[in-house]
């Protein structure tokens, strides 16, 4: 159940971003994305922050 609830809020994520045209996203970085949420949505301990100091390309 929790990874069907997990499921389901990354697809309305990606959706709405998607939809309002906030970000578009090339395939890599959408499943970065959903690898992200999916970790934090599933995870039982609190996310922690974490700080990119550089560019995947």
């Amino acid at each position: 159940m929790i990874v069907d609830g997990a499921v389901s809020m990354v697809e309305m994520a990606l959706a709405k971003l998607n939809e309002n045209d906030v970000v578009k996203l090339d395939e890599e970085r959408k499943a970065a994305m959903v690898s992200n949420l999916l970790v934090i949505l599933c995870g039982n301990k609190d996310a922690q922050p974490v700080v990119n100091s550089g560019s995947l390309y």
